[in-house]
C-alpha cells in the first residue's frame, strides 16, 4: 500500500498499515524511512543506493529486519532469568529453540515525540509484566546528517521504584544497492566471538581464528553465521565494521563505546535474497540476564544511551 507523507514524515492519509506510521527523513541526497512499530528501520538510501535491506510497509520485518530491540537483546535461554532469589519466566517468542528472542517491543507500536524533515523521535514503555516486572521507557532518535549518514540513538529510561536489567540492541541488515551479496567482503573489528550450542546460547569465548576472523575482511559467502563478536576495535571510541564491493564502495556500521558487541547474522532464509547480511550492535549478548554477560542496571530515574549509525563511501 502507498501512501502519501507530510513534511515531517509522518502518513498523512489516515491509512493504517502493518508497520504502523511511517516517518520518512530526507536530507540532500539521502531518505530514510522508520516505521511506528519496533520503530523500525524500514528503508535507507544515498544517491540512489540502497543501503539497507528494505520491506513493504504492510509486511511485518522479514528476519527481525532494522528493529529495535529492548530491554533485552537476542536471545534469553528458556525465557528464564533469576530476580532476587525468585524465577522470572518471559514469553517464549523463538519457539523452535525454546528462547525468549529479540527484547519485549517487537510487536510495539511506539509515539513520534517530536519530527521534523530529517529526524524523528519515538517512545515506547514497557510496562510491568510478568519476566520484567519494571515500568521503563525505550526511546529511539533517528537522525540524518548533513552528507547522508545516518545516526541512531537509543535511550532507555527507567521509571520504576527498583533498579531495571536491560541490554540495548538493534538489527540491521546492510545491502549495497544491487551488487549480490556474494560479492561482497565483511570487515568486522573483533578479536573475539562468542562459541554458542544449539540453541545459539552462548557457551565461551573464543579468540578470532579462521572464518571468524574478519578483520582483514572475508568474502560473505564464506562466513555464513550467526555469531557474536567482542573485543571490537574502537578508533577514538567509535567502531566500525563495513560490507565492500569489488568496485570499491561500501556501508558501515559504527558506533560508540557503549556497544561492546557485534552479531553478525549471515543468512540464506532472507526473502528474495540467496544472502543477507545484519550487524547488529548490542550492549551486551544473548543471555545476558543469565550470564550477566554485558548486563547492565538502570537506577529509578536513571537513563542511559547507545548510539550508532550507518555511513557509507559511493
Amino acid at each position: 500500500m502507498s501512501t502519501s507523507l507530510t513534511a515531517a514524515g509522518q502518513d498523512s492519509a489516515g491509512t493504517r498499515s502493518a508497520t504502523g506510521a511511517q516517518f520518512r527523513l530526507q536530507r540532500g541526497d539521502a531518505t530514510a524511512i522508520i516505521t511506528s512499530l519496533a520503530a523500525g528501520l524500514r528503508h535507507y538510501d544515498k544517491s540512489g543506493v540502497a543501503l539497507v535491506e528494505s520491506y513493504p510497509e504492510d509486511e511485518i520485518a522479514p528476519g527481525a529486519a532494522g528493529i529495535t530491540l529492548a530491554p533485552f537483546a537476542n536471545r534469553i535461554d528458556g525465557g528464564r532469568w533469576e530476580l532476587d532469589g525468585r524465577t522470572q519466566q518471559l514469553d517464549i517468542t523463538e519457539v523452535a529453540r525454546n528462547n525468549a528472542i529479540h527484547g519485549l517491543l517487537r510487536n510495539t507500536g511506539y509515539h513520534a515525540l517530536e519530527s521534523g524533515d530529517d529526524f524523528v523521535l519515538l517512545e515506547a514503555i514497557i510496562h510491568p509484566q510478568h519476566g520484567y516486572p519494571f515500568l521503563v521507557r525505550h526511546q529511539v532518535r533517528y537522525s540524518l546528517t548533513s552528507d547522508g549518514s545516518l545516526r541512531v540513538a537509543q535511550t532507555l529510561i527507567n521509571d520504576s521504584t527498583a533498579p531495571a536489567p536491560f541490554v540495548l540492541g538493534a538489527h540491521p541488515y546492510f545491502t549495497l544497492g544491487d551488487v549480490p551479496a556474494e560479492q561482497l567482503t565483511l570487515t568486522v573489528q573483533a578479536a573475539t566471538y562468542l562459541s554458542a550450542n544449539e540453541r545459539m546460547i552462548p557457551t565461551g569465548r573464543v579468540a578470532v581464528s579462521g572464518r571468524y576472523d574478519l578483520r582483514h575482511g572475508r568474502p560473505v559467502p564464506e562466513s555464513l553465521m550467526d555469531t557474536a563478536f567482542t573485543d571490537l576495535v574502537t578508533d577514538d571510541g567509535v567502531g566500525r565494521h563495513t560490507l565492500s564491493a569489488p568496485d570499491g564502495r561500501s556501508v558501515s556500521l559504527w558506533h560508540d563505546g557503549s556497544v561492546k558487541y557485534v552479531h553478525v547474522y549471515v543468512t540464506d532464509v532472507f526473502p528474495g535474497r540467496s544472502l543477507a547480511v545484519a550487524m547488529e550492535p548490542m550492549t551486551g549478548p544473548a543471555n545476558a540476564f543469565n550470564s550477566g554477560d554485558g548486563l547492565q542496571w538502570l537506577a529509578p530515574a536513571e537513563e542511559f544511551t547507545m548510539q550508532w549509525g550507518i555511513d557509507s563511501a559511493l
